[in-house]
């Protein structure tokens, strides 16, 4: 982040919390359209950056996604057991690389080739991250491991073979409500929406 600039000033960072991600408090001045200057306060949570991914079974015409506990949605009041991709963050790899080993750890499939749809920020009013999301296929007999996460983490993931049809009615309901997996999902339906007729 740069100090100075045409429009922002920094005037002090004070760490909050650094304990799984770091939480900062941020002072600064930042240009207004019309020319002022305006001193604000904001907190930025960084937890670092993250790959997600959809793999589909083009031949059974199957989304792989996962189950899991989220605490937030608990404390808010909501479901917390959400529907979504395969994701982790990147700890320091390769976005492609970094997704190989997580849909390993969570699904136990490995994969071809993944191809790089977008780095989609998720959340850009108080975090830092960007997700690296893939598109890939898969096949049943592709998993090769157990899968449902890291249990020294905490993670206890299920591991679902979803229609397509259903993951896209579940979108469209709001039963499928994690933005990393509404985007994929939609991704894929736009391709077949524009697909060349065979």
């Amino acid at each position: 982040m740069p100090l100075v600039s045409d429009t922002f000033r920094s005037i002090a960072a004070d760490v909050l919390s650094d304990n799984w991600g770091t939480l900062t408090r941020h002072r600064f001045s930042l240009r207004r359209r019309d020319g002022t200057w305006d001193d604000q306060t904001r907190e930025v949570y960084d937890r670092g950056h993250g790959a997600a991914c959809l793999l589909h079974d083009t031949q059974a015409d199957t989304l792989l996604l996962t189950r899991q506990f989220r605490l937030p949605m608990q404390v808010s009041g909501q479901d917390p057991y959400l529907i979504e991709v395969p994701a982790g963050l990147l700890d320091g790899a390769a976005p492609a690389d970094r997704m190989r080993a997580e849909l390993m750890e969570e699904t136990g499939y490995t994969v071809g080739p993944l191809e790089h749809v977008t780095d989609l920020i998720t959340s850009p009013g108080s975090v830092t991250e960007y997700l690296a999301c893939f598109v890939g296929t898969y096949r049943r007999d592709n998993q090769v491991g157990a899968g449902g996460g890291d249990a020294t983490e905490g993670e206890d993931i299920e591991v679902i073979h979803m229609p397509f049809d259903d993951a896209l009615a579940q979108v469209r309901d709001g039963r499928i409500r994690d933005a990393k997996t509404v985007v994929l999902i939609q991704e894929l339906a736009l391709r077949r929406l524009i697909a060349p007729a065979d």
